[in-house]
């Protein structure tokens, strides 16, 4: 067992549940616990690279993956719920990921509906859950929870294609040692209890507590067209389902269930 291991199986809480899987380099961690998943790895496989060459985020985008900076992590899961709820597993890693980053940094990381941390104004974590059906009916067979978080800037800065929104918790160089393996374990410990009890109020209501939209204007995109424009409206919460309630400027409300939404900045 090398060093990081050893850092992050200490760290776990509970580290009977976790069998760990570290790597120089992933094409996707999230592609290698679906793999696992496939060949029928108990709950608990946990894959963690230190780079990607082709992470993934919603909506098939890619997730920039720079060696020695960031955090990209998958947790293969076996839920015994509708495959149709499979927002709450992403919720519950929203949460985890802000008190943990909290916990270890003091960086007051907040949750931009529905699987994206931002601090100070700046994209620094992006989580992606994929569900796969099983003879089961509508409830998955297993399912893969990806979390990436940028923990320090790269040399060099953040590629062109994102420069203009992503942050990280760490100014480049200012990184503590071992804090992603710290990390890791942390987000682990903290999104557990939470997956356990995924129809709890605790769960909601952090997520509620977290979140950075409510009152905020914000533009709501439907079909992520390349040309499509926002319609503005205004946030108004969380519901009980983890939509997110907007007020459009005609004064019409809508519970958002799919769709993507982007902050509109102060003029």
């Amino acid at each position: 067992m090398n060093r990081s291991e050893q850092l992050i199986m200490k760290a776990l809480d509970q580290p009977d549940f976790i069998r760990l899987d570290l790597r120089e380099e992933a094409d996707s961690t999230n592609r290698i616990a679906k793999q696992m998943g496939q060949e029928g790895a108990s709950e608990g496989y946990l894959v963690i690279a230190d780079r990607q060459t082709a992470g993934r985020g919603r909506l098939g985008r890619s997730f920039s993956s720079p060696k020695g900076t960031g955090l990209y992590m998958s947790l293969l899961l076996r839920p015994d719920m509708p495959a149709s709820e499979a927002v709450r597993i992403t919720a519950a890693a929203a949460v985890a990921t802000a008190e943990a980053v909290n916990a270890l940094s003091g960086a007051a990381a907040g949750i931009k509906w529905v699987n994206d941390l931002y601090l100070n104004g700046r994209k620094i974590c992006g989580i992606l859950t994929e569900s796969v059906l099983g003879n089961n009916g509508d409830r998955p067979d297993y399912a893969v929870l990806g979390i990436g978080v940028n923990v320090a800037e790269p040399d060099g800065g953040f590629d062109a294609s994102i420069a203009d929104k992503a942050g990280a918790v760490f100014k480049r160089g200012q990184m503590p040692e071992g804090f992603r393996e710290r990390l890791a374990a942390e987000i682990v410990n903290r999104f557990l209890p939470y997956y356990r009890n995924l129809f709890g109020e605790e769960l909601l209501k952090r997520y509620r507590e977290w979140s950075i939209l409510s009152g905020r204007e914000v533009y709501v995109y439907r079909t992520f067209a390349e040309k499509e424009e926002g319609k503005l409206a205004e946030v108004l919460g969380i519901e009980a389902d983890f939509g997110l309630r907007v007020r459009f400027t005609d004064g019409t409300e809508e519970v958002l269930s799919t769709g993507e939404v982007s902050i509109r900045q102060k003029q």
